[in-house]
């Protein structure tokens, strides 16, 4: 026994081909919008599992991105810190040998003196540098000024170290020991930079033989010392600063190869959706027309 076909069959089945072909440019259209082929887990189950490691991988290498790069830019603010206190000194070795030189008038060394005592004032303002609002030569205590203005010279911070990660298990200090050049000045009498400071100007303001002798020679070899020491310093924290460049350079190349991955694993292929997407939308269409000529069929048989 055959079965008869009717409208009513011809109908649901036009309409479930409708129906069909809408999910189907939905789709699409949804690929298209994102850019990507995997919507929902369900879409590929192991391509899905693959997007979330990769992202969670992109997202890493993005916060050691942001360390290292927040670490040249604090080891930059330090270097720059660094070479204007290495210009005053500079500038007082420079004064130490005018004063030396024996044919200064009493009021001609107070003169150089203050200039010391005012360069030494500069040098305590440098070491007082701020970065991002923290203070980056206090070691841990950032939010301790290193040095107070005025005669008191002692250093208020310590030398904890500042890491910034770079990857699992790696990281780098980026606090520069600065009190271990500067020191705690001339009441700790420990012969670093402050305390040959204080040292020099007083030696200044007293004029005598002796005093001149002594700037001639030990004050001048202290300088000496400390300026070498302030050199190692900056050297120490270029070293450091190369470092996170390189790092920064090795997590670029990583960033790019697991977007690379990614892409692959999640993006659309727009060409591709793009031409099926057309050819979805005409049979939608086709599937229109022909719907509405069968309702248009039974209504007629439905009048007659």
């Amino acid at each position: 026994m055959s079965e008869r076909i009717t409208t009513n069959m011809i109908i649901g089945s036009t309409l479930a081909d409708i129906n069909a072909a809408q999910t189907t440019m939905t789709r699409s259209q949804e690929e298209l919008a994102s850019g990507k082929s995997i919507l929902e887990p369900s879409d590929n189950p192991y391509g899905a599992s693959q997007a979330i490691t990769l992202q969670s991988s992109i997202d890493g290498l993005t916060a050691y991105e942001h360390g290292a790069q927040d670490g040249v830019s604090w080891l930059n603010t330090s270097s720059s810190a660094l070479s204007s206190i290495a210009s005053q000194a500079q500038r007082v070795r420079e004064l130490v040998l005018q004063g030396a030189s024996g044919i200064n008038s009493p009021n001609d060394m107070e003169d150089i003196a203050e200039e010391v005592e005012q360069l030494t004032e500069g040098v305590k303002q440098d070491a007082d540098t701020q970065y991002a609002g923290q203070y980056v030569f206090s070691g841990t205590l950032t939010g301790t000024v290193p040095y107070k203005p005025g005669a008191e010279d002692a250093y208020q911070g310590n030398a904890g170290t500042i890491s910034r990660a770079l990857g699992p298990g790696s990281s780098v200090n980026v606090a520069v020991n600065l009190a271990s050049v500067l020191g705690s000045g001339e009441a700790a009498a420990d012969g670093k930079l402050l305390d040959t400071l204080r040292t020099i100007a007083k030696n200044l303001r007293e004029g005598t033989p002796a005093a001149v002798e002594t700037l001639r020679t030990t004050d001048l070899h202290a300088l000496d010392t400390n300026l070498n020491a302030l050199t190692g310093l900056q050297a120490e924290a270029g070293a450091v600063t190369d470092q996170l460049q390189l790092a920064l350079s090795r997590i670029s190349s990583l960033q790019d190869a697991a977007t690379t991955q990614l892409a692959n694993v999640q993006d659309a292929n727009i060409a591709q959706v793009s031409i099926e997407f057309s050819n979805q939308h005409a049979a939608f269409e086709a599937a229109l027309r022909a719907g509405a000529s069968i309702v248009q069929e039974s209504l007629l048989e439905f009048l007659h």
